[in-house]
């Protein structure tokens, strides 16, 4: 959940009332929110750097406040002290309009080239008319940007926000891409200009800004954003120009969101423009840009107060549902036909996207404390599943046949289920990765025998015999299956000593089927006959047969696998199917 950090009196200053922190908390808790923390930036940093770095530092107290992921409204002050004024009933939610230039002229325009459409291909844009600043405001406004892009923006990959001081540049706008040397400007509070190239160089070593270079990097045209006389705003999702940085005098803000989501741009750009148009001298509107702007629809819902009685647990009217929900900035009413409401959904609360959104909202004010408990009316009785309660069983008992188990990873390298065990990767049925961030985790393992000779190769300075097993899933390609593979539990096991223990992995099989009731035999039992598996040694493998079925292997591995596998002494194995004994 992200953690939104206010000065305690600058909040309760715009909330019109003092609370205790006691007080403070239970309102948060009302409103579906926690307060995390009670803190301020001196407690910060002696905390994390010592009281040398602290000195000096702010005791001004900070309430650390945790909203919920989807509620992009509360993630500044203006849109937490909103929420709270109108679920304290204390305050109407705003109406959000757009207006045209006071002036009469035509909206800014914002052309997107075609050039785009290879690296980020969207954009949105408005303009904030006649807004004031104040310190608080402004640190506000940039906060909330650095929120929205660790958040919905998902670290600038999806959208990369810019606002610029309108005064300083003049449109129509241009968003286009070029290759990186054709790119030259002066970027935000830098003496001097470099090419695009100059500046992924330049700021691999800023801690801030190089973890957004990767995105753009490797890409052979930047996107790049112009004013009508060619000044460049901005380079997302980098940097913003020097020119057009915005200042406590800015009056006239001119926002603009790239993207390789345009719904997630929207939604960012109808988050800046809700929050901070109060500031502007006709509250709640702002100027549309022609391009594919933002137009902060209101859509509305119609839903039972039936429907909400039975979901959340209460017995309450419709108009008294329809007044829980406009406590939530839903602002509703009931409609003609009998309970039905009608919900209207304003441009800040993308979150809400289906009934059960509107319903939780309507949970939220009622006040969770105030449900009263009830007894289901359906009673059910949890159940192990048969084949972990099978697992479970054999894992005991192999334990107590003297085996240590051990607990692998589920993925492994390409080589690690082919080539150490001279096999070919095209036949493993191997489910692979996409997109693997090491050589390590390539694909799925589809048997334990990897993981187990990976462990024994960690431990085999341990006193000898090494026996080890691992009960867990494998997964292997199956076009019958709706995902194209399935999950298969098996069982593996190892014997590590100076003589390759045959008879000891011969005996724990006979001791598992004992324990699965299955007596030897060809027909209804199991038996074991030669077979020939390039993982294990030549005139040393067998196939292990269950009323009449293939279920696995056991022998000695193959020296070539021991010493692939950086082990020097011989080694038994056993690797079969649990699942027909369920």
């Amino acid at each position: 959940m992200p953690t939104v950090s206010v000065k305690r009196d600058l909040l309760f200053e715009a909330l019109g009332q003092k609370y205790t922190d006691e007080e403070f908390d239970e309102l948060c808790f009302e409103f579906g929110l926690e307060l995390d923390e009670i803190t301020s930036e001196k407690e910060i940093l002696s905390r994390e750097q010592g009281d040398e770095k602290a000195e000096g530092a702010s005791d001004v107290v900070l309430y650390k406040i945790d909203v919920p992921a989807n509620r992009y409204d509360l993630l500044c002050l203006e849109g937490l002290v909103r929420g709270l004024q109108v679920f304290k009933e204390k305050l109407e939610a705003p109406r959000y309009k757009r207006v045209s230039p006071a002036d009469g002229g035509e909206p800014q325009r914002l052309v997107i080239t075609e050039e785009t459409a290879s690296v980020r291909p969207h954009a949105v844009a408005a303009v904030l008319r006649n807004i004031t600043f104040t310190q608080e405001r402004y640190e506000s406004f940039i906060e909330l940007q650095e929120k929205l892009h660790q958040n919905i923006c998902r670290k600038r990959t999806l959208v990369a926000i810019g606002t610029h001081d309108l005064d300083t540049i003049s449109g129509p706008f241009t968003y286009t891409a070029k290759p990186p040397g054709d790119i030259r400007f002066k970027p935000l509070n830098q003496s001097k200009e470099y090419t695009a190239a100059e500046l992924i160089s330049h700021y691999k070593t800023d801690s801030h800004l190089r973890h957004y270079l990767h995105i753009i990097e490797n890409e052979p045209l930047y996107p790049i954003i112009y004013d009508n006389n060619g000044i460049v705003l901005s380079m997302p999702p980098v940097i913003n120009g020097d020119h057009s940085k915005i200042s406590l005098k800015t009056k006239n803000i001119f926002i603009e969101c790239t993207a390789t989501d345009q719904t997630k741009a929207k939604i960012t750009l109808d988050m800046i423009v809700t929050m901070f148009s109060e500031y502007c001298d006709e509250p709640f509107t702002w100027v549309s840009s022609y391009t594919l702007c933002i137009e902060l629809a209101y859509r509305t819902e119609t839903l039972s107060g039936d429907f909400i009685n039975k979901r959340v647990g209460i017995n309450e009217s419709a108009e008294s549902i329809a007044q829980l929900l406009t406590r939530m900035c839903l602002r509703s009413e009931v409609s003609g036909e009998g309970d039905l409401i009608q919900v209207e959904i304003p441009p800040t609360r993308a979150d809400v996207i289906h009934a059960c959104d509107i319903m939780e909202d309507a949970a939220i004010a009622y006040g969770f404390n105030n449900i009263i408990r009830s007894t289901p009316r359906t009673y059910t009785v949890a159940n192990q599943l048969p084949l972990n309660k099978l697992t479970e069983l054999l894992r005991q008992d192999l334990t107590a046949a003297g085996f240590t188990e051990a607990l692998t990873f589920a993925l492994c390298s390409q080589e690690d289920i082919a080539d150490k065990l001279r096999k070919n990767i095209v036949e493993t049925r191997a489910v692979h990765i996409s997109n693997p961030k090491t050589a390590e985790f390539q694909v799925v393992r589809t048997c334990l025998l990897p993981g187990l000779l990976k462990t024994l190769a960690a431990n085999r300075k341990m006193p000898l015999p090494l026996k080890l097993f691992e009960i867990s899933d494998v997964v292997l390609k199956d076009e019958t299956k709706d995902v194209g593979a399935r999950n298969n539990r098996r069982l593996c096991a190892v014997y590590y000593n100076k003589s390759p223990g045959f008879e000891v992995i011969h005996g724990l099989l006979d001791r598992v089927m004992q324990l699965l009731d299955v007596k030897p035999g060809r027909n209804q039992g199991y038996h074991i006959q030669a077979a020939e598996d390039s993982t294990f040694f030549p005139g040393r493998c067998a196939e292990i047969f269950s009323c009449g079925k293939s279920i696995g292997h056991l022998g000695v591995l193959h020296p070539d696998v021991i010493s692939r596998s950086e082990l020097t002494m011989p080694c038994s194995a056993i690797d079969m199917d649990i699942e027909p004994f369920l």
